[in-house]
């Protein structure tokens, strides 16, 4: 249930346009909704995630029995939003999108997504990433900062083994409102474009490197670490939330009337 979806239902009340049995049918499984299995309650949807974040819930699929991601997808389609399902297996995914054709899939990303408002992206995110192997984290950042009304642009694998190619990203490092860098490694790429930009800068740390890099841990240490004060890190392969922060500061911004 949206804002604008709960407004347009109390304001059809209130017209005589819906009768209060009707209302009521409409506000009958909110603000949560409980799926019901053999084994007794699997799921508990948070139906008024949208009023108080402005994003409806999401659901990650890993780690779930197929038969409860069936379920808690196929209840989440009811609504009229945004559906975003993470972390999927390709096997969950093929599944999906067999049984549920609405869902498409983020090309490059392990998420499927059913977005039914398609109003004019505003503001500017900029998602830049290190090397090739981090481009599918980016990805899952740029959906969303896409799904939650941003205009994106990307620019991969600008990372500090070859900086000169970060001079090409210069117009978007001058009009973003906010970044989301993605590096493996030791993690050095948002310290370097905190230091280049006036805007907040959101790190992530991904898997990728040798043995000591200990799967994203010496990246999310090295970002911890950076000594550009415009720079903060979320946790390792962590697309999701990075875009989700990045939309909401777009999101601001964007209702402050600045560009």
């Amino acid at each position: 249930m949206s804002p604008d979806r709960l407004k347009a239902l109390l304001e059809a009340l209130a017209t005589g346009q819906a009768s209060v049995d009707e209302t009521l049918a409409r506000l009958e499984q909110f603000p949560m909704d409980a799926l019901l299995q053999e084994e007794g309650v699997v799921a508990r949807l948070d139906t008024h995630r949208c009023l108080r974040h402005g994003f409806p819930e999401v659901v990650l699929a890993q780690g779930k029995q197929y038969r409860h991601l069936q379920a808690i997808v196929e209840r989440a389609l009811k609504d009229d939003a945004t559906l975003l399902i993470t972390r999927l297996s390709r096997k969950q995914r093929l599944r999906l999108m067999a049984q549920f054709p609405l869902l498409e899939h983020a090309v490059g990303t392990r998420c499927l997504y059913r977005q039914l408002e398609q109003k004019a992206a505003e503001g500017l995110v900029g998602v830049l990433c290190a090397g090739t192997s981090d481009i599918a984290v980016a990805e899952e950042a740029a959906l969303v900062a896409r799904l939650m009304g941003a205009r994106v642009e990307t620019y991969y694998d600008a990372g500090v083994a070859g900086l000169h190619r970060l001079l090409g990203a210069v117009e978007l490092l001058r009009t973003a409102r906010v970044f989301v860098v993605v590096a493996g490694m030791e993690g050095a790429m948002p310290s370097v474009v905190g230091g280049l930009v006036d805007r907040p800068v959101i790190a992530v740390p991904t898997s990728s490197g040798y043995g000591t890099a200990f799967q994203g841990v010496a990246a999310l240490l090295g970002m911890l670490n950076s000594c550009a004060a415009n720079v903060t890190v979320v946790n390792i392969d962590n697309g999701f939330g990075a875009g989700y922060v990045a939309g909401l500061i777009n999101r601001w911004g964007v209702s402050d009337g600045k560009q």
